[in-house]
This record gives structure tokens, C-alpha cells and sequence, in this order.
């Protein structure tokens, strides 16, 4: 792949959350037990809804679809770190850094796009739920996915085609532990003004569209809910959602934050240990916030690792 640049690059240097030598083993062990606490629960959640019967519904489908795409979301970023702190070298090739960018904006919009189904599939079963079976069928499930596959690549396709014509300098620092878009428009040499355009729009179309049809769903699903005469009635309905209600805050609370503390603050590494949040942390907690708040995939992951279920 050649950069089509004036300065023919061929690498970055990752300069990482911190440069002190001091501080690298501790990074790595805390990076680390994250990455494979974040692998592990996922890949859980995944073998329990598929092989348990009882979780071959259209939210347990998204939910499965969700933990196997968090794997990949961390696992664009992460080992590459692992392994930069273990080599004790910041060096990531210019076509290393381009697959980065392709991979990680293919798996953060997939997550909003999932999210905003599970929405959807909640306001369908608490609004609608003699329809729900009709209008949350296996053949729509699967098509909504496979269209979320294809915007999601193409609009990838588009956004690391805008960054092959930029320019960069001799030597070009990253202060990130990871090839962000933001952080390589911000390093270019040549004008970055298209690209800015290009992110903005994807911004408010994609993810602001997606933010929009979850709120209103959930708009709908707690006027519902408030109709309902009977206090353990509205318990049952809202529990259904709980666990989604969590992840959709959790998600967009730690976005929001990288945007703000970037936003607001003139230093990059705080907006790189921000951007651990919704790159590392969120994927590795959303195991537990389902399995904590939902009978049945405790139930199913029980099974799973072979504890009697009583």
C-alpha cells in the first residue's frame, strides 16, 4: 500500500498512555488481564445463547451478534499494544496503522447499530407483543444484521480511502496507544478539511441516527410501561430491558466522554486513556452486566460450564 503523500511514510510510533519505563509492566499486566477477561466473557455469552434453546430469540441473536463483535472490536487495539510494550518499540507500519482505523470504525459503528436493534426488539416485545413474533422473525433478524455488516464496511471503506490521501511529516508521533481516525487527521501535514467533513457527517447520520431511534424506543417502551396498573407487571416489563438499558448508557456515557475530554482538553493523553473506556473497558464489562441482571443467561452460562443449575 503506498501512501500517496509527499514524504513517503512508512511507519508511526505509537507513543502509548505513558512513557514511563516504569509504569510499562504494569500497563501491560492491567491491559492484559482486561483483553482476556474481555475474550473469555464474551465467548461465554456466545456459546450459552447458542447452545441453549431457550435463548434462541431475536434479543439473545443480537446479544450473541454484540459479544462476538466486542471481541473484535478489542482485539484491533489491544494485543498491538500488548505486544509494542513487550518488544519495548512504539513502531507500527503506515499499512498496520490503516487496517487499525478500517477495523476499529467497522466494529464501533456495528456496536452502535446492535444496540440500537436490541432497542428496537424491546419496544417491539414490551409495545407490541402480539406482533412480536411476526415482526421480529429470524429472516428479519438476520437481514438487519447483514445491512448493518455492509454500511458498516463501506462507510469504513470510505472513511480510511479519505485517509490514504492526506499527507503526513518526516516523523509522525501518535500520543495514543492506538491508530484512531481523530488522531490521524490531527497529525496530518496537508488540509484535513474534507476528512473533518467526512467524520462529522458519518457522525450525526450513523451514530446520532442510531442514538435517536434508541431513545425513542425507549421513550415508547416507558410510557408503556407507566400504563401498566400493577407494580409487579411494570418490574417484569422493565427487567426485560435493564441489562440493555445499562450497556446503551455505558456506551454512549464513555463516548460522549472521549469527545468531550477532547473537546475541552488540549492534552492527548487524556484523551487516550479516555478512549480505554468505550475501547477496552465497555466491551469487558457487558458480560457482566448481563449475566449479572438476567436469570437466563446465568441459567445458560451454568450450564455452559457445567454447574448444576437447581
Amino acid at each position: 500500500m503506498k501512501p500517496g503523500n509527499d514524504t513517503q511514510i512508512s511507519e508511526f510510533l505509537l507513543l502509548g498512555l505513558s512513557e514511563e519505563p516504569e509504569l510499562q509492566p504494569l500497563i501491560f499486566g492491567f491491559f492484559l488481564s482486561m483483553y482476556l477477561i474481555t475474550v473469555f466473557g464474551n465467548l461465554l455469552i456466545i456459546l450459552a445463547v447458542s447452545s441453549d434453546s431457550h435463548l434462541h430469540t431475536p434479543m439473545y441473536f443480537f446479544l450473541a451478534n454484540l459479544s462476538f463483535v466486542d471481541i473484535c472490536f478489542t482485539s484491533t487495539t489491544v494485543p498491538k499494544m500488548l505486544w509494542n510494550i513487550q518488544t519495548q518499540s512504539k513502531v507500527i507500519t503506515y499499512a498496520g496503522c490503516i487496517t487499525q482505523i478500517y477495523f476499529l470504525i467497522v466494529f464501533a459503528v456495528l456496536d452502535v447499530f446492535l444496540l440500537s436493534m436490541m432497542a428496537y426488539d424491546r419496544y417491539v416485545a414490551i409495545c407490541h407483543p402480539l406482533q412480536y413474533t411476526v415482526i421480529m422473525n429470524p429472516r428479519v433478524c438476520g437481514l438487519l444484521v447483514l445491512v448493518s455488516w455492509i454500511i458498516c464496511v463501506l462507510q469504513s471503506l470510505l472513511q480510511t480511502s479519505m485517509v490514504l490521501r492526506l499527507s503526513f511529516c518526516a516523523v509522525v508521533e501518535i500520543p495514543h496507544f492506538s491508530c484512531e481516525l481523530n488522531q490521524m487527521i490531527q497529525v496530518a501535514c496537508s488540509d484535513t478539511f474534507l476528512n473533518n467533513l467526512m467524520v462529522y457527517f458519518a457522525a450525526v447520520l450513523l451514530v446520532g441516527g442510531s442514538l435517536a431511534g434508541i431513545l425513542y424506543s425507549y421513550s415508547r417502551i416507558v410510557s408503556s410501561i407507566l400504563g401498566i396498573s400493577s407494580a409487579r407487571g411494570k418490574y417484569k416489563a422493565f427487567s426485560t430491558c435493564a441489562s440493555h438499558l445499562s450497556v446503551v448508557c455505558l456506551f454512549f456515557c464513555t463516548s460522549l466522554g472521549v469527545y468531550l475530554s477532547s473537546a475541552v482538553s488540549q492534552s492527548s493523553h487524556s484523551t487516550a486513556v479516555a478512549s480505554v473506556m468505550y475501547t477496552v473497558v465497555t466491551p469487558m464489562l457487558n458480560p457482566f452486566i448481563y449475566s449479572l441482571r438476567n436469570k437466563d443467561i446465568k441459567r445458560a452460562l451454568k450450564r455452559t460450564v457445567g454447574i448444576p443449575v437447581m
